[in-house]
């Protein structure tokens, strides 16, 4: 289930990023403005974040699709090791898998310089990417935490996540390309052949969201942490230490 998400979403990325990216491509020469641009791909990809959030798959796997978010809440203690360790896994294999069968369909398309496979890639240096995935990866972990840690609330987490993932897309990208995902960055990655300063993507992000779980522990009056589902405000059976009434 992580797998197929995190695939779908890259599919989805590399759909839009075609649309929305490639020189040729009508939607883009008759929007023509980058920001607007970048708007519109932040729509369709927070949309995509939304669907996968409220899946059938995503309400039981918990809709993590993301090593970050899956470390953190390993070191919060709602998720054993073991099953980090698959999810994990599958998240990587599915993101590779999306592009691939993207790559199949999109062709040239996909690998022309202006899309690339949709690398995540800065145009200020490392060190600039480095603080801005720290800082987006800190700000959605903690929205998460605050939302999904308050029964009554907890069903407002998706809309918080897809309303985030637009925002950072738009204003954020130029910055470091937007990714909070080793996996996302590591699946562009591999067909591109762009290994230049991916290392950013696999430290910053998981830094940043280990942050805010820190900070959220040391708020005094903040709710415990409750479960490692993104969304709970459902039936599906849940597989993590999860301390939301049955």
């Amino acid at each position: 289930m992580e797998a197929a998400g995190l695939g779908l979403f890259m599919l989805s990325a590399c759909v839009f990023g075609t649309l929305f990216g490639h020189p040729a491509s009508p939607l883009a020469r008759a929007i023509g403005r980058p920001f607007v641009l970048r708007a519109f791909m932040g729509v369709a990809m927070g949309g995509t974040a939304l669907a996968l959030v409220l899946s059938p798959w995503g309400k039981r796997s918990g809709a993590h699709l993301n090593p970050s978010f899956t470390l953190t809440f390993y070191r919060l203690g709602k998720i054993v090791g073991w099953d980090a360790g698959f999810y994990v896994l599958a998240q990587f294999l599915g993101g590779i898998a999306g592009v691939a069968v993207a790559g199949l369909v999109l062709a040239r398309a996909l690998a022309h310089p202006a899309v690339r496979y949709v690398v995540t890639t800065g145009a200020y240096g490392s060190g600039v990417a480095f603080a801005a995935e720290f800082v987006i990866s800190f700000g959605l972990m903690l929205a998460v935490l605050v939302l999904s840690n308050v029964p009554a609330l907890n069903r407002f987490t998706p809309l918080a996540v897809a309303a985030l993932v637009a925002a950072y897309i738009t204003l954020e990208a130029p910055l470091s390309g937007m990714s909070m995902n080793p996996a996302r960055s590591f699946a562009s990655a591999l067909p591109a052949n762009f290994w230049e300063a991916l290392w950013i993507y696999f430290v910053a992000p998981p830094l940043g969201m280990l942050a805010a779980a820190e900070c959220y522990l040391r708020l005094g009056a903040a709710p415990q942490v409750l479960c490692a589902k993104l969304h709970h405000a459902n039936a599906a059976r849940c597989i993590f230490h999860c301390e939301y009434p049955s």
